[in-house]
């Protein structure tokens, strides 16, 4: 059996599995072998201990001494990603360490012995919002994968839309957020927060933003 075990580097959460029995490493090896014959790690994004993986998340699969077996996508909207061999599996709802065992577990039944596996998050699901109005760019934007998952200002939202237009009014901003108890209507006025007032207002993924016109 493959006991797994999560391993926290800076900049990437990184799942791995280890031989899990003493007949399966050499009396005497070293902490420092044992760790060089890991697959090498592929560059992800950070991610907090116990992340759960859900639809569109991006991964990369790796398998020890198997490069053909080596994989990296979204999950698609059911949660799903295409394995080689295995097909599409079911990944979503499990963390890191749950996602390396259950491929573990799939790849010892009928192609491998003692498989060793990383699963690396490359980067978040997509999240976007939606932007109206007097934006150079009206339309649906991609937040930035880098960016915090609970969201960005509302100013940089409007900067990734291109920017308001000569006629827009920064004081007349609304921003619609659905949840379960139904839609939350906000109103805004950005103006004061470029004329160095302080403040911010945090927009979330699926809000949709609409800036208004000015009225001369």
């Amino acid at each position: 059996m493959a006991i797994a075990l999560a391993l926290s580097l800076p900049g990437l959460m990184l799942a791995q599995t280890m031989p899990g029995t003493a007949a399966s490493q050499p009396a005497g090896t070293s902490t420092s072998q044992a760790a060089a014959s890991a697959p090498a790690s592929t560059g992800g994004v950070s991610a907090p201990a116990g992340y759960i993986l859900g639809p569109t998340d991006q991964v990369a699969v790796e398998v020890f001494g198997e490069d053909d077996l080596r994989t990296s996508g979204r999950l698609n909207p059911e949660g799903n990603l295409s394995v080689p061999l295995l097909g599409s599996i079911h990944l979503a709802g499990l963390t890191l360490t749950q996602a390396v065992s259950k491929l573990t577990e799939l790849y010892s039944r009928d192609y491998l012995v003692n498989p060793k596996i990383n699963v690396t998050l490359l980067g978040y699901a997509r999240r976007r919002v939606s932007i109206l109005g007097q934006v150079n760019r009206a339309g649906i934007i991609d937040l930035p994968e880098d960016s915090p998952q609970e969201g960005i200002d509302l100013l940089e939202a409007i900067a990734l839309a291109g920017g308001y237009t000569r006629i827009a009014s920064p004081e007349r901003i609304t921003v619609r957020r659905h949840n379960a108890s139904g839609d939350q209507i906000f109103k805004v006025n950005a103006k004061r927060f470029t004329k160095g007032k302080g403040g911010s207002f945090l927009v979330k993924p699926g809000d949709t933003i609409t800036v208004g016109e000015s009225i001369f």
